[in-house]
């Protein structure tokens, strides 16, 4: 004998008619050749750059990837080193931590960015000159630190750099 199959009745509600009728917004496909995220437009080093990119990239990999900008470390991946230390508006940020959207924009300058005509920043020719480094990997980070110091304090006395220095 064929077994029977059961079927369920399910009683509709107003409320739950209601809530089948709310539907998620459906995502807007990308453009012909272009990826899906979101546009972004921002000057880094001088030079307005308009990308497309996914919201959870980072700043440092949107530097080093989209960019080829290879000055910029990711160190520790846990932002205690400061190996990605760029300048977004002025300010020192570890662009391990700010997403690329969130720049957009922003002015972002680089250790690519820092020298003008050929000629190295004074801050960069203080470190070559006085081997400021050691191996040389968090040197870009360290050296925009300095300089966003610096545009904050001309004349820092030898306690108000260490303090700075953490």
């Amino acid at each position: 004998m064929a077994k029977k199959s059961r079927t369920r009745v399910v009683r509709k509600t107003r409320a739950s008619r209601k809530r089948r009728s709310v539907r998620a917004p459906v995502p807007v496909p990308p453009r012909r050749g272009e990826r899906a995220g979101h546009r972004i437009a921002l000057t880094v080093n001088g030079s307005r750059r308009e990308r497309t990119v996914e919201p959870r990239l980072l700043l440092v990999d949107f530097l080093r990837d989209h960019l080829h900008l290879t000055g910029t470390h990711v160190g520790c991946d846990t932002s205690h080193c400061g190996a990605c230390t760029v300048l977004l508006d002025g300010r020192p940020v570890k662009s391990c931590t700010v997403f690329a959207v969130q720049a957009d924009g922003s002015e972002v300058v680089t250790i690519e960015g820092l020298a003008s005509a050929g000629r190295m920043h004074p801050v960069q020719q203080a470190f070559r000159e006085n081997h400021g480094l050691q191996c040389g990997y968090c040197t870009p980070g360290v050296v925009l630190a300095a300089v966003a110091f610096l545009r904050e304090n001309k004349a820092p006395s030898e306690d108000e750099i260490r303090v700075a220095n953490g």
